[in-house]
């Protein structure tokens, strides 16, 4: 496998069309996500940062890179150990506060619900999701802790 992988993508600000920025509070936070071959995603500030609460914004989309990394490192794991994975999901959650006097993610918990086969080693599958966050390429990018509450259940 090679050890460089590049990523692109093209933000453009859309909130331009409503207007220039003429006040901080009024101004759209709006803007386009373009990836080459993947659909277009449109997002905004968080609410707390005059952002329309209705789509999506690069703290929601941070939280879900780090659930989703962790799931698909664990799937990989659990795919080594002979573990059948039948279902998936997790509750997560982040938390942003000043800190060094900087707003800055604090913390991150993802509470992965999996379901396994019968016949499961379950202490081995709830062990295993310690070794996908340090196999996670973007845990191993954050600054600030992830905690995992894992639960597996057979199903």
């Amino acid at each position: 496998m090679a050890h460089e992988h590049r990523f692109q993508a093209l933000i453009t600000w859309t909130g331009a069309a409503q207007g220039p920025t003429e006040s901080y509070k009024t101004y759209s936070r709006e803007y386009r996500v373009q990836i080459e071959g993947k659909p277009d995603l449109t997002a905004s500030a968080a609410a707390p940062f005059y952002g329309d609460a209705s789509i999506h914004n690069p703290e929601d989309l941070l939280l879900a890179a780090i659930s989703g990394c962790h799931l698909l490192s664990y799937l990989a794991l659990v795919t080594r150990h002979g573990i059948l994975v039948t279902g998936y999901s997790d509750e997560a959650t982040a938390t942003m506060a000043i800190k060094d006097g900087k707003m800055r993610f604090v913390e991150a918990t993802l509470r992965p619900r999996v379901t396994v086969a019968a016949g499961t080693d379950l202490e081995k599958a709830i062990s295993l999701h310690h070794q996908a966050n340090q196999e996670c390429f973007i845990a191993n990018s954050l600054n600030f802790p992830v905690e995992h509450l894992p639960e597996v259940s057979v199903g």
